[in-house]
């Protein structure tokens, strides 16, 4: 598709476009059965009729169903007439069939001739791929800059790098596979709170041991196929 002399490509996905008005649909519906009781209560108060709790106002109301819209993204969408006296909104249907249209599509614009539509959408995820790497680096495996000046350590740091980044790929893939719920970062957390002991009682032996492992830590180890940490002389510690 032509567009301002470049091509427009579009992508679609009728699985995640499903997924994404659905789950669009169930926010649209909790926040209006909110509204709606909000609305019900206020109702009630002018009709003298009382409930438990704090009194609900309608500049309240306004102000906490604006923010909870807010912090759904659905400001496009529900529209908090924030104007009137009295607390009130409404469903935006031109907005709300705009973002069904987009649901599940991606729209990529390219100046590349030579390439198809498959390999315009193959290139572009490879690149986000590349940069999701990136921020992977700087934010969960917390690699920081450091300025070298010779050309062995500058190779050797980025080396380490990839390592890394492997590494975390590898354990993305995993845990996705045993689809135990947990990302690269948590399982971290749990495998990280795993301790070796050595300790020496009346001037004993040393016994040495591994903390006692939990069900979140076997659950990791598990998924990502690594055996169980021992010591030659295993050590329960609670």
């Amino acid at each position: 598709q032509a567009w301002n002399d470049l091509r427009l490509v579009v992508a679609h996905d009728p699985v995640t476009a499903a997924t994404k008005t659905r789950q669009r649909n169930e926010r649209i519906d909790a926040l209006t059965r909110q509204a709606d009781q909000w609305t019900g209560k206020l109702t009630d108060q002018d009709e003298g009729v009382k409930h438990r709790g704090r009194k609900l106002s309608d500049s309240g109301a306004k102000a906490r169903f604006y923010h909870a819209v807010s912090e759904a993204h659905l400001s496009r969408i529900i529209k908090v007439d924030l104007a009137e006296e009295l607390f009130s909104y409404h469903i935006d249907d031109k907005a709300k069939r705009l973002a069904e249209m987009m649901d599940g599509k991606l729209l990529l614009v390219t100046n590349a001739e030579g390439l198809s539509a498959q390999n315009v959408i193959q290139r572009y995820k490879s690149l986000a791929d590349i940069e999701r790497g990136f921020k992977v680096l700087k934010s969960e495996i917390e690699i920081g800059p450091v300025y070298h000046r010779l050309p062995e350590r500058i190779r050797a740091h980025a080396s380490i790098c990839f390592m890394a980044l492997i590494l975390h790929r590898v354990m993305r893939s995993r845990l996705k596979a045993a689809d135990v719920g947990y990302t690269p970062e948590r399982a971290l957390e749990q495998l990280q709170r795993i301790q070796h002991h050595r300790v020496r009682l009346n001037g004993g032996e040393p016994v040495t041991g591994v903390s006692t492992l939990s069900t979140e830590q076997h659950e990791v180890l598990h998924a990502l196929g690594i055996e169980k940490p021992a010591a030659p002389e295993q050590l329960a510690l609670l």
